[in-house]
Formats: C-alpha cells, structure tokens, sequence
C-alpha cells in the first residue's frame, strides 16, 4: 500500500532542502549573514501536503533594513523559475505580513501555516507567534468576512458533494474548507471532531495526488476522462466507486462546516448572559409546535417531547425546521435516528402531511434534510434512500448526484404548489421520480414499481398510488414528446392524451417536468425546451377539455406575414431576432430538396449551435426558422454566404471537414418511428454533438430524394437527438423501401 502522507512530506522535505541550499549559497555569494533572514513555507507547502505538481509558496522573511534584500531574492527565485518549479513567492517583514494578513483574509489562513525552512528560526518563530495573537485577537470580527467568502465560493463553485465533476479543493466541503476549519480551531472560538476532520483531509489529499499523477499536470477538478484512471491508482473498481467516496467525504466535512459556522454565528449574536436566561434561570426556549421548540437558532425538541412514543413527532421538527429555514440541532437527529419510534405502515394522516410539508418547505429543505440524513434517520423514513445516496449522474445534463437532484426538484416543485389541484402527489413524484436510477434497466420503469411500494406505504388511497406511479413512469414523456415530436401533428396530441388521461394529471406531469428540468440544470431547462414542454401542454389540456382538432390544425408554423421581412435579393433572404431570450435566424430560400441542409452548413461555418428548426412551404419558397445559440450574426453575412453556397458548396463542405478533422467517430443510432405519425414517416437521429452534424443528416436525407416537412432537434450536454418528418414529392410518407434506404443513407453519412 502506497503511503502517500509520506510522499507528500518527502516532496516538501526535498523542497525545503533545495531551498536551505540556495539561501545559504546566495547569502554566502552576496556577504550577507542568515542572521535576520529566514525562508519560511506557507499555505499548503508549509502543512507539507505537496501534491506532485503543486506549487511552492514561499516567503522571505527578513527584518527592518536587511541589507540587499532585493538581490537575495532574485538570487534565490532565478534558479527555482529556471528549474521550471512553480513558485508562489513573497518578500516581506514581519510587519508587512501583519498588514497583509489583516488585509486579505485568505493570506491569513496561509500564514496560519507558516513553516520554517531555512535562515533565522527565530524570524520565523516571531511571525508566528505575532500572527497568530492577531488572528485570536481578531477573529470574531473578521470571520464573518470568512463566512462570506465561503458562502461565495460555495454558490460560485457548488457543493462537492454533489458535483458531477467535483473540485477538490475549491467546492465546498473540499480541501479549502479543511483549511478553514484548522483556521476556526485556532481561534479558540469553536472545536471540530479532529479525528473526523482529518481523515476526511487526508482522503482528498490522497486522491489528489492521484489525480496529479494521471493528468500529468496540478489540476484539483475529478473530470469523467481522468476518473476512472484515478479510482484504478487508488485501488477502487471504478469511477462510480470513487465519485461515491468522493461525495461521502466532501458531505462530512460540509457537514462539520456547517455546524462550525453556525456556533460562530451564535456566539456573534447571542445577547449577554443575563438576558439568555428566563426567570427559573434556564435556558430560553421558545414552542413552536407540539413537542417542538427553539433554542439558539435551531430547533430542539421541547422537554417533555418523547419521540418514542410518538411516531410524527421527528417529521413535524424536520417540517418546522424547514418552513422556518432554521437549523434543525443535530443532537436532536441523532436521537430521532437512534430513539424515534417506527412509523406505523400505512403511514397515518398527520405523519404524511408533515412529510409533504417539509418536502414543499422550499430551500430550507436541503440543510434539514442532510442533517437528518448525517444522522441515519433518513433510512429509518425511506430506506429507499440508501440506494441513491452519493450515486453519481450518469448524464452530463444532470449537475448534481442522484440524492440531490431529487431533493433539488422538491425545491423547484414547491414553486408551484398553487399551479395543481394535489400538490402532495407533486412533491411525493417529485422526491421518489429517480429512484429507479440504483436499479438496472430504463429508470422510469423500474423506478414506478418503486415509487408504487413507497406510495402504499406512505399511506395513499389506491388513485393516488395510480397517480404517483404514472408520474413517475412518464416524468420524461412531455420533454421527449416535445423536442422530439411534430407539435402540429394530430398523433402526437393523442399520444400524450391517451397516456395522461384527464387534466389534473397533466398539470402534475407538467410541474413536476419543470422541476426535474430546472434540478438538473441550464441544459435541460433551456427557454426554447420548456417553451415546447408548454405548446404541448396547452395541446394536450385543450384536446382533453374538448378542445378538438382546432388546436394543431393551423396555419403555417412560420407566419406568412413575415415572408416580406426575410426575402431578400434573388430570392434569399436571412432576418435574425431576438425571441423570449432565444436567438431566432429565419431563412427563405427557393423551395428544393437540399436546400435545408445547405442553410445548416452555413449555421454551423458560422458557429451557431442549433436548438431547434420549423420548416415550411409557401409559394415556391422553402422558408425555415431556427433557434440558435452563439454569438449574433450578422444576417447580411449569413445571406451572402448562404447565396454563394447555394451556387456550390464545395467550400462549404471543405470548412465543416476541417472543423470535424481530429474529432474520433462516435456510433450513432437511426430509427424509424412506424406508427409517430399518420401523414408523414418519422427518423429518429441519435448522435454526439458536433459542428455540422445537422447538415450532414439533412444532406444525407436530401441524397435519396426525400422532404424534409419539419425537423425536431434536441441537444443536451452532448448528445443529440433529432427528429424529421419526412415526405415524398407529392407529400405523402415514403414508401416503406424508400424510408429503410433514406435511413441507411443517413447512418452510412454519419459512421
């Protein structure tokens, strides 16, 4: 077994010998005496936890009037800039290392640190003792600044514990904050489970040094192409294995952050002792509920509470910890995990309610909701729970682990508690709709048998377990139908319909979409996606009222109106706009097959990522609107390109190779949809992500001869998946040999 503590001290120790070296030559070239200069390690080196490429931050240290000091550093630093070492270098006194310490307050962890390496111990011992007096004199003004600067770095980087890529050092929970907690110990303010602490430092330490190994290079961020090289150095089975201990460790020492920061917070704000205490001289306590009170900032359970005895009484203190966004005490989960009495199956009415409560309580459910599940008694609730904890996203859509993108959507769906007639079946769907995800096969499936169990056994009438089940089971339909499917086509209306049923199911469907989209991330939940996810709502809602055909038989998708703002000289014409904070090109050139995917080439030349594309015909014009992402265009650009390659697009074809040159070939899928639709034959693409992928599909398509009547594209992280609807010369569906060889020709393009 690698010791790689010992590693680490063994690198700082060469470090520290090739400084003493320099030092004392320069010193010696120079007539300088080692008396009064001292070269001391700080930060990371000065813990003596260097990775393999980590950098060296180093200060040197000297007193008032040192003679020369300009030159001993320059004749220290040249040789170490000339090794090609990384350097993080300083020249200060003892003084201005007091100023910048009290200036920045990242400088004063790092100093916390100081370490001797060479010249006058006694410099250096002063610099310590200086600076830490100052850091205990000063830290309860100047840690509300820490607090800050936490918080910031937390919203700005994410929660390792929940990261698709985690960094192990900035995220929260990760080696910055290890850092910060040695800073709170030597406050003499607040104490910290050492033993806890530090194991959890040494594993990230650990794993960083075999993440330095692999990439070649200082890098602290676990990427998914590194990741499974890094597990197998470590000796783990893969990368879930490793992202799983990853997330473990960062949770606890979030965890132990968490209730540092908020000790802090209340010896900064707790009043003087005499006002803390009641007349019988007892600590304050307020009731807030049955059994329920409020105590410093958190929420206890009042004296006479006897959680053994009472089966609801963890649920209500979790659900009033929650609405109230206090901390719920972790004494308190502690005693509900290990004393709580077991919640009768079927749940009764009170302990489902107080469930649904905390899960709508909106963000103040995620801190309650860890510290219960810190404390166990989360599996005591949901055992079901164990299965997804830490589970990595397998998607690059999905931004946080599987126990956090489900806690996530609770947040989002309580939003919209207003927008269904049952928001408890919302919020239920909404924690439960990924559990499926521990289990092999399609996780919507399996996921409803799950999903069916925990309904039973919260206690839900036999509808409502239907309900909970069928959310679950097509929590992915609306997206799907919506990005992959021709909106205007009576079959897919009736596809949705008959599977939802009646209205108030579609509503729950439809918030609980939007939920999960907006939990996963900006990928998922882009404007043009929910705006598709609406259109087929309103769709769907109108045919299941008796709205009838009205609703998709209409005009054109693309207004003819606007045919006059887009045809420009020779009949092509390019108009570029702004649409609810979507980028819209439309383009109208002469209406003939291939035309689509010359105009798709020219998108992608020009690097605009297609989200979408709605295609139509009006009076020999073929006249295609597109949804875009990248920087605006010029439109005159894009129709004098468009124009010149209409004429001939070898330069075209030649511009889109040379921007796919290097790239390896990813297997792509192509389907026929039989039975999608009744007027036109459905392909379905699926395929990586790449400039001038559509334009191959359409070219491909255009090869054998057929329409393409509208296009569906889809891009999340990076993967495609298209959809066109295709017709023959006299707009019919293609003849079932003549759709088998249009997709063979796309397949063949793309491989």
């Amino acid at each position: 077994m690698v010791n790689r503590a010992e590693q680490r001290r063994v690198r700082a120790q060469e470090a520290d010998a090739l400084l003493y070296l320099l030092l004392s030559k320069a010193c010696d070239a120079l007539g300088l005496p080692t008396e009064g200069v001292a070269l001391v390690a700080v930060g990371g080196y000065g813990r003596e936890e260097l990775s393999p490429y980590s950098d060296l931050d180093v200060m040197l240290l000297h007193t008032e009037g040192y003679p020369r000091i300009g030159e001993l550093a320059a004749q220290i630093w040249y040789p170490l800039w000339d090794s090609r070492t990384k350097l993080d270098h300083s020249v200060r006194t003892i003084a201005e290392a007091q100023s910048a310490a009290a200036d920045d307050v990242r400088v004063a962890l790092g100093l916390l640190d100081a370490r001797h390496v060479a010249g006058d111990s006694h410099l250096t011992l002063q610099l310590r003792s200086v600076l830490m007096a100052d850091w205990r004199r000063t830290a309860k003004t100047r840690l509300p600044a820490l607090a800050a600067a936490c918080r910031d770095r937390a919203n700005t980087v994410g929660e390792m514990a929940h990261l698709a890529e985690p960094d192990l050092k900035e995220a929260y929970g990760g080696l910055r904050d290890a850092v910060v907690l040695r800073a709170l110990v030597a406050s003499w303010l607040v104490d910290v489970p050492h033993p806890v602490v530090e194991r959890a430092r040494l594993d990230l330490l650990n794993i960083r040094d075999e993440l330095h190994t692999v990439a070649g290079r200082a890098t602290d961020r676990l990427i998914a192409d590194v990741a499974g090289e890094v597990a197998a150095g470590l000796g783990m089975a893969d990368r879930d294995e490793l992202l799983r201990h990853v997330y473990s460790t960062g949770r606890t020492l979030a965890h132990v952050c968490d209730v540092s920061w908020r000790r802090v917070e209340s010896l900064a704000t707790r009043p003087p002792r005499s006002r803390r205490r009641g007349r019988t001289g007892g600590p304050l306590l307020l009731a807030l509920d049955e059994g329920v009170g409020q105590h410093e900032g958190e929420v206890v359970l009042m004296p006479d509470a006897r959680p053994e005895r009472d089966p609801a009484l963890g649920l209500r203190a979790a659900a009033v910890a929650a609405d109230r966004e206090l901390v719920l005490s972790p004494a308190v989960c502690g005693r509900l995990a290990t004393a709580a009495a077991e919640v009768p199956t079927p749940w009764p009415g009170e302990a489902r309610r107080l469930l649904c409560a905390l899960l709508g309580a909106g963000p103040g459910l995620l801190e309650v909701w860890e510290a219960m599940d810190q404390a166990g008694y989360v599996s005591r609730l949901l055992p079901e729970w164990d299965s997804v904890r830490f589970r990595p996203p397998q998607s690059a859509v999905h931004r946080y682990t599987v126990d956090r993108h489900l806690l996530e959507t609770c947040v989002e769906a309580s939003k919209m508690v207003r927008d269904v007639r049952r928001p408890d079946l919302l919020l239920v769907a909404a924690l439960l709709h990924d559990l499926g995800k521990a289990v092999e096969g399609d996780h919507s499936v399996t996921g409803a048998v799950i999903a069916s169990d925990v309904a039973q056994r919260l206690g839900f009438s036999a509808a409502d377990v239907a309900t909970i089940t069928l959310l679950v089971r097509q929590h992915l339909v609306l997206a799907q139908v919506a990005t992959r499917r021709d909106l205007d086509d009576p079959m897919t209306v009736e596809l949705v319909s008959g599977i939802v049923g009646d209205t108030e199911t579609l509503d729950l469907l439809e918030a609980l979409t939007y939920a999960d989209a907006r939990a996963a991330g900006p990928a998922a939940s882009s404007p043009w996606r929910m705006r598709l996810v609406g259109e087929l709502s309103r769709r769907v809602r109108g045919e299941l009222s008796g709205g009838g055909a009205g609703l998709w038989t209409e005009a054109p998708t693309i207004p003819v109106p606007d045919l006059h703002q887009v045809v420009g000289i020779g009949r092509v014409g390019v108009t570029v706009s702004n649409h609810v904070g979507d980028l819209r090109v439309s383009v109208a050139v002469p209406d003939q097959v291939g035309t689509l995917s010359t105009v798709a080439g020219v998108l992608a030349v020009e690097r605009l990522a297609v989200r979408s594309a709605v295609i139509t015909s009006v009076d020999g014009l073929g006249i295609s609107q597109w949804s875009v992402a990248g920087s605006v265009p010029d439109p005159v650009r894009l129709r004098d390109r468009l124009a010149v390659a209409l004429r001939d697009d070898a330069d075209l074809v030649r511009r889109l190779a040379a921007r796919d040159s290097g790239r390896q070939g990813v297997a792509s899928r192509v389907d026929l949809l039989p039975g999608a639709s009744e007027t036109a034959t459905v392909l379905q693409v699926r395929a990586h992500d790449r400039p001038g992928l559509l334009y191959d599909v359409t070219a491909a398509i255009a090869s054998t001869g057929a329409d393409i009547r509208s296009a569906h594209v889809s891009t999340l992280g990076a993967e495609c998946v298209d959809v066109f609807y295709l017709t023959d010369r006299t707009g019919a569906p293609l003849e079932e040999e003549d759709a088998e060889t249009t997709a063979k020709s796309v397949l063949d393009r793309l491989s």
